[in-house]
């Protein structure tokens, strides 16, 4: 392979690209939107009649830590290039593992037509504010920040999915869900992205946890706060009390007894009470991560058959569909990729291809496009039709970012996850509405709920509801809208006895926010 590739891969670049102020706008906006372009048999399929020499550089790490990636960019890469044998045509392959800077500069020298890579953001941002204006590049980060001003993006963008599965919880009937995301730059810009979707779609986020990675001390710790599990056992304890309390202590009928006695073996048997103010749940981190929080929640008490599960394109392609307590989780996946492209890369290079290596090869063909097009670069790559490349859809947007067209798994338990949802196979109806750039990343947020009352999951006896009266646990409501009538309020204490203070003088104060952890008291109107 490597012989043959040297044929056509050569040091010298002869061709320039340079301009100033460049408006990677003008021509997006007039292209009307209709089939994507094929990326295995784009117009540059019949190389130009012409003598001129095109130039490709290619800022890949080859070496150091990350050189397995940048390898497999590269095979996917020689695979489309060699399929089209273009003789007028060099690509340069430029080493961003020890010094980027250098790498980037010595690139940019060369003058060449368009640049594939960086790979990470950094060197993104790097080549954006070193290259001039109106020179084209195709990179592999995700990071919004790091695009725009003519380098652009194949990478997923983080918005895409979350988007997209939070519309799915829409499509679901979905009313409310909380957020658990890893505690990081990116987990925070797809938690804030989700909270915009949340916005536009309807479902409301009633809690947001950031957890710390591959802590399963924490984990356990998040999923507890998120589960309200001790809200749920104390008040699950106060029900067992009052109702051993009436019937140690009152007189009542044998009937009362019978049903009193019936509620103390039925909570006997559980550890908690009370629904929790949610009915599901989006992961925004790893598989591993998500497994084992998925694990604790369900153990915790967040019921399957109540609380439904959603995760982002980070599920994708891992072995969380063999994980049981995941099972009916849905999540946003990119499209099978293309089977021609797969067994051709196996037979070449022994091994299955990943995703690095689909976005590697469409960038190739992309940027060969744009080499050969009789269009200008900006006209070619931003073509609003966007192209059909080896994980479906994809195109390119003026301020660098990318947008892919995404299907919707579900985990039925098979080991196999089932497409629910397929992929949209064009562009003219718009896909998504959220710009990463625009998303402020989100804080924690405690789980807004009004608490739970142990006397509203148990049934005693009409003449016994005022002597036991029991507190409201885990209330935390960020706006309370309480309806206090002036003269009369009954506060009950946290004391074991309940003795209630009546005060036909006391005038309570209107709380703006209620942390749940502070809470000594609820009050109760009469």
């Amino acid at each position: 392979m490597n012989r043959f590739f040297k044929l056509f891969v050569s040091c010298l670049i002869l061709a320039g690209c340079a301009g100033s102020n460049h408006d990677w706008n003008a021509e997006y906006t007039n292209s009307p939107t209709g089939t994507p372009i094929q990326m295995q048999y784009g117009s540059y399929s019949t190389q130009d009649s012409s003598d001129t020499q095109h130039s490709i550089a290619v800022l890949l790490p080859t070496t150091g830590s990350a050189s397995a990636a940048g390898r497999e960019i590269r095979n996917a890469m020689e695979l489309a290039l060699l399929q089209h044998s273009l003789s007028n045509l060099d690509v340069t392959f430029y080493d961003t593992a020890k010094n980027p800077s250098d790498a980037i500069n010595t690139a940019l020298e060369a003058e060449p037509d368009i640049i594939i890579g960086p790979l990470f953001s950094a060197n993104a941002q790097m080549l954006r504010t070193t290259k001039p204006d109106d020179m084209p590049a195709i990179s592999f980060t995700s990071d919004a920040n790091a695009v725009g001003d003519g380098v652009m993006t194949v990478a997923l963008m983080p918005t895409n999915s979350v988007e997209l599965i939070v519309r799915e919880m829409f499509y679901d009937g979905i009313q409310n869900f909380i957020i658990m995301a890893p505690n990081t730059d990116s987990g925070k810009i797809m938690a804030g992205t989700a909270k915009r979707a949340a916005e536009i779609y309807g479902p409301a986020v009633t809690g947001v946890f950031l957890y710390n990675e591959h802590d399963n001390d924490n984990l356990k710790e998040t999923s507890m706060h998120a589960s309200m599990y001790n809200a749920r056992t104390a008040a699950h304890k106060r029900a067992r009390t009052v109702l051993s309390d009436i019937l140690t202590n009152e007189n009542l009928t044998s009937i009362e007894k019978s049903s009193l006695y019936y509620q103390l073996d039925k909570l006997s048997k559980t550890d908690t009470i009370g629904s929790l103010p949610y009915s599901a749940v989006l992961f925004l981190g790893s598989s591993d991560d998500t497994k084992t929080l998925g694990s604790f929640l369900r153990y915790y008490g967040a019921d399957s058959r109540n609380v439904r599960f959603y995760g982002s394109a980070l599920l994708d392609g891992t072995d969380i569909a063999s994980d049981y307590t995941m099972m009916g989780t849905k999540y946003a996946a990119l499209p099978e990729q293309n089977q021609n492209f797969v067994n051709l890369y196996k037979q070449t290079y022994g091994t299955i291809p990943s995703r690095l290596a689909t976005f590697g090869y469409d960038a190739t063909n992309i940027a060969m496009g744009t080499v050969y097009s009789n269009k200008k670069p900006a006209a070619y790559l931003l073509d609003p039709s966007g192209y059909a490349g080896m994980d479906g859809i994809v195109r390119l947007k003026p301020n660098g970012d990318s947008e892919r067209g995404l299907r919707v798994l579900q985990l039925n338990g098979s080991g196999t996850p089932v497409v629910v949802r397929p992929a949209p196979e064009n562009f003219i109806n718009p896909i998504y509405n959220i710009e990463q750039r625009h998303i402020t990343p989100a804080s924690e947020m405690s789980l807004q709920t009004r608490g739970i009352n142990p006397n509203d999951f148990i049934k005693i006896p009409e003449r016994f509801r005022s002597k036991y009266k029991s507190k409201t646990f885990g209330v935390n409501m960020t706006e309370t809208q309480q309806h206090i009538q002036p003269n009369v309020v009954t506060v009950v204490t946290n004391d074991n006895d309940n003795k209630e203070i009546i005060d036909s003088e006391y005038k309570p104060v209107k709380l703006e926010s209620i942390n749940k952890t502070l809470i000594d008291s609820v009050e109760i109107n009469e």
